[in-house]
């Protein structure tokens, strides 16, 4: 009996248990504690954790992450031509990222979830003094209806790709995107099925933003439909389709400017250490979309797809690696800003920062080899490189190194260097020459 009850405390799931079975099992370990104690199980440390259970079950709960960053770095990416001077990272201390998790385990069926965000890799910006404009990515409630129905109604993330682990750095293909409305689930075995219709729909990066020019869209412009089967066909392979549906209801733009966009999907585990998988999108754009965005006879059906390779450090014993291809339309409407400087801070320069919107293709190569040396010290390298055929661009290369100290449980040190080349002659409104950081990263989980 001691033993089924340590093995019931290492297998709990504290987001399905209810608080009577928590309750439950602390007096077993209680009742037990001499048997535990010769089995050499720590019931000290069992007992905590119930109680961390227990308490997160019974009240609010409170998470948080803090990045801050300090950048020595300087370049001659100048876009040319253009009246903006200086490089597009410069020596620098910021609050680089804010986020905190606040979570009320509301009864055995719902939940509340919030998630606020700011610093500079949040806020265009502002990560010296103030931090403006945070931004709320989720808040939600989450419960069951019947049927086994799940649902979730508020402010809600899309992010299909990452519960695949399609990306890993900066940012998805095409999801990772936020919208206001309700989200539907249903599992039949190993299918899911979700389901969603929001509004006030925003990309992480962007997505209704700088890039949408000259038309401006708006955050309120477009009703949001989407729907993704996923089929865990077996232990080792998986499969998946989704649709999204962005019907324009702004009624101060002169023409149509919705678009949706399909995408099919797939996974395979060779062994525990190796897998691969593939995703590939097709978009239907509207034509003044497509003609706003490109001008007259831009491509209206672009297309997207990705394959990603892993190895485990447990096969290769020295290193972990990751590679990922990717060739995307320059039509297509999605992210544009993959593996900035420093990784992961959008705001800084990256490979495909010279991204036109016309008819061609854009090719790009991810390499990372991910070093575990012990239970304190990581390390990494990586490689990103971006093949243009818009004429008169030149190929953009960055390369990178860091090293990871884990201080504490919740304390980490970062040393980064990060190198950029964008090439020369690139022409009006592109960036030129090269960029660089060395970054020294504190990271609080808490």
């Amino acid at each position: 009996m001691a033993s089924v009850v340590a093995r019931a405390l290492v297998t709990v799931d504290a987001e399905k248990a209810s608080k009577q079975d928590l309750e439950l099992l602390k007096k077993l370990v209680m009742e037990f504690k001499d048997e535990l104690d010769a089995l050499g199980v720590k019931v000290d440390s069992l007992d905590k954790r119930v109680a961390v259970l227990e308490d997160g079950l019974g009240g609010w709960k409170v998470r948080g992450t803090f990045w801050f960053d300090a950048n020595f770095a300087g370049g001659d990416d100048q876009p040319g031509g253009n009246s903006y001077t200086g490089s597009d990272m410069d020596t620098e201390f910021n609050k680089q990222r804010f986020r905190l998790f606040l979570t009320k385990q509301i009864d055995e069926n719902s939940l509340f979830y919030a998630e606020l965000r700011a610093g500079e890799n949040e806020n265009d910006g502002w990560g010296r003094g103030d931090m403006y404009n945070a931004r709320i990515r989720d808040m939600y409630l989450q419960t069951k209806l019947p049927w086994e129905i799940g649902l979730r109604v508020g402010r809600l993330l899309n992010d299909w790709e990452a519960d695949r682990g399609f990306y890993d750095e900066t940012d998805a293909l095409f999801t990772d995107f936020r919208y206001d409305g309700f989200e539907f689930t249903k599992a039949w075995g190993g299918l899911k099925a979700t389901a969603f219709v929001g509004r006030n729909t925003s990309r992480e990066t962007n997505f209704s933003t700088a890039d949408m020019d000259p038309i401006n869209l708006v955050n309120g412009s477009y009703m949001s439909y989407g729907l993704n089967l996923d089929w865990q066909a077996s232990e080792k392979f998986f499969v998946g389709a989704s649709a999204f549906f962005f019907d324009d209801d702004e009624t101060s733009l002169a023409g149509s400017y919705g678009f949706n966009t399909y995408g099919a999907y797939l996974g395979y585990d060779f062994t525990d250490a190796i897998g691969l998988k593939g995703i590939y999108y097709w978009q239907d754009i509207d034509g003044d979309l497509a003609n706003a965005l490109g001008g007259t006879g831009a491509e209206d059906s672009p297309a997207a797809w990705k394959a990603v390779l892993t190895i485990d450090q447990d096969l290769l014993k020295f290193t972990g690696l990751r590679v990922e291809y990717l060739e995307q339309d320059n039509m297509f409407i999605g992210a544009r800003d993959y593996y900035g400087l420093g990784t992961d801070t959008g705001e800084y320069a990256h490979v495909l920062q010279n991204m036109e919107w016309d008819n061609e293709t854009t090719k790009m190569w991810f390499v990372r080899a991910d070093q575990q040396w012990n239970e304190k010290w990581s390390s990494y390298i990586r490689y990103v490189h971006a093949d243009y055929d818009t004429n008169g661009l030149d190929d953009a290369d960055n390369w990178g190194v860091a090293v990871k100290y884990q201080y504490t449980p919740a304390i980490a040190f970062r040393l980064a260097y990060d190198y950029i080349d964008f090439g020369s002659g690139n022409g009006k409104g592109n960036y030129n020459g090269d960029d660089h950081v060395i970054q020294f990263r504190t990271t609080i989980s808490f």
